[in-house]
Parts: C-alpha cells; structure tokens; sequence
C-alpha cells in the first residue's frame, strides 16, 4: 500500500530535482529516501523518475502522479487545518500577496485583524498580478490582493474600490498646476508599469494615449511602481499610476497632477482559490477588508463607512 509519507518523500524529490537534496530538506539520510523511491515505483509497477545526467526528471507517468499527488497533499493539509481550526480557534500564520500599488489595504486589515485575533501572525509577499496569482496556484499564499484585470478565472475574486489613475512628474520640472490633460503628456518621456506576464495597467495606459490621439513616448518599462517613482524624482521621465500608490510611499521631489480628461481607472481586487479550504484567519481578513473598504458592485465606487 501507499502511504503518505511515500507520497511527501516523492513530491520533494521533484520539487528538489535530486534526492541528496530532497533528503537535505526531509532531514533524513539519502539510502532510505532511494528506497521509499524505488518501493513506490515497485508498487505502481512504473517508473515515475529518470536520471538526466545530475538531475532527476518525471517521465509522462510520473508526471500524472505527481500532479495528483500534489493535489492530494493539498486536500490532505486544508482537511487539517479545518479540523485544528475547529478544534483550538484561529491562530497560526496567514499568508498574503499584495501588489505594491495596492499596498494600503494591508496596514488597517492587519491591525484590525490583530486587535480581533492577536494570535495570527503574517508571512507577506509581494510582486505583480502574474506572481501572485503563481504564489496562488503553487500555495505560497493564501489570498492576494491584485489590479485587474487577470488572465484566468480560475480564482475567486471580490472587486476592491476603483483608484484613479494620475500623472507623477519631477517636482524641478516646476509645473504650475494641479491637473493635466491627456494632450499634455503626448510629449512627456513615460515611466510605465508593466507586467511580468499578461495584460494589465501597461496596456490600459497605451490605449488611453490612442484614444486621444497620440503615441506615447514610453522610456521605460518596469512591474514595480516604487522603482518608477524613484526614477521620476530623479527626474528621468514621468509616470500614470494609481492614486494610491503615490501616496502609499511618500517619495519626494515627486508631483502628483490630477488627469482631467482620463477615462482610465485601476481596478483591484482579492482574489483566492476557488475549490480551497479558507482558514479562518483568512476568512476573518477577507470580511475586514470588505468592511473597511466597501463598494458599489454595479459601478465599483467606495461607499461610506455606516
């Protein structure tokens, strides 16, 4: 018979690529790590690895278990944590991805989260909306908080408060108003945000510009906002970011100019896995942020506080 064990000691050897470091990581020897290998090989009665020089690699049929066994291990790891949960109450450490731009939901959901449940702790990643929907899909985290829009629907969503897009430019450039218009910037050297993968602000930027009849003259392309703020404080171009990011980091020698004639708004939202236990700590989060910033689901604008 197969037992769990089998299938962890298995899933590490993929994942390591080699079983002196897959048993590194399980803090067991290597002999009876090959063993459990070969043991479970003998009782599916195929190979599910090959030697490919130093490396080991999953043959066609090894491929299909491993895929089922992580889906296993998953099920198996939310089953216990349900019943711990039920059992002992939240605790425990939620894990979260966050887009920088949408960095300033976090600070008031965690703390209000905290003076509710003070046992949780937080494990915190950052990057895009492509890699954290990858923190996602290979269980790094357990809810994020991205920019739409996402290339796949295979995650549930709740839609957060659209955030207006603005354009940031060098303070020294000494412009004398609060607001711009689109035609303004035809000329300006751009700074833009622009995903590791998929579509995203980069695109909706672009095709603003088209819409009122320009190309853009883009510098730089970069998918974190805070380095583009830096660079526009050096004075290497300008930028269109979300409102919010602007003021999440507070960088200086920076001016934020409202954009009149824009059409264009970031839209942000939580997403998690659809067919996965939520904890509770995330379940609590989830209900906080929904809380402290509520919306109109028809036209995604901030309703008040009640």
């Amino acid at each position: 018979m197969i037992d769990i064990k089998q299938l962890k000691y298995f899933a590490a050897i993929v994942e390591e690529g080699q079983i002196t470091r897959a048993a590194k990581k399980l803090h067991m020897a290597q002999p009876p790590l090959s063993h459990q290998l070969k043991q479970l090989e003998e009782t599916l009665g195929v190979i599910l690895l090959e030697r490919n020089g130093k490396k080991l690699e999953l043959t066609e049929s090894g491929k299909i278990f491993y895929k089922k066994t992580k889906q296993l291990l998953h099920q198996l790891n939310d089953m216990i944590l349900e019943v711990q949960e039920i059992n002992d109450g939240t605790k425990g450490t939620l894990s979260i991805g966050c887009v920088k731009s949408c960095f300033s939901y976090l600070p008031k959901t965690m703390r209000k989260l905290l003076e509710k449940f003070p046992n949780v702790k937080f494990h915190l990643r950052e990057g895009d909306t492509f890699l954290i929907s990858e923190f996602l899909k290979s269980r790094e985290i357990e809810v994020g908080i991205i920019r739409l829009p996402i290339d796949t629907d295979e995650y549930q969503t709740i839609k957060l408060p659209s955030d207006p897009y603005v354009a940031v430019i060098p303070q020294h450039w000494n412009y004398k108003h609060h607001s711009i218009q689109m035609k303004d910037i035809k000329e300006m050297p751009l700074l833009l945000l622009h995903r590791i993968s998929g579509k995203g602000q980069y695109e909706m930027v672009v095709n603003e510009c088209a819409r009122h009849g320009f190309e853009p003259k883009i510098l730089c392309e970069c998918p974190d906002v805070t380095i583009l703020l830096s660079l526009v404080a050096e004075g290497v171009g300008a930028t269109i970011v979300p409102k919010s990011a602007v003021s999440n980091f507070q960088i200086p020698n920076i001016q934020m100019l409202e954009i009149e004639d824009s059409s264009i708004t970031a839209e942000a939202s939580i997403i998690f896995e659809k067919n996965r236990y939520l904890s509770k700590s995330a379940a609590n989060f989830i209900k906080i942020l929904k809380t402290e910033y509520p919306i109109d689901d028809q036209l995604g604008r901030p309703q008040p506080n009640k």
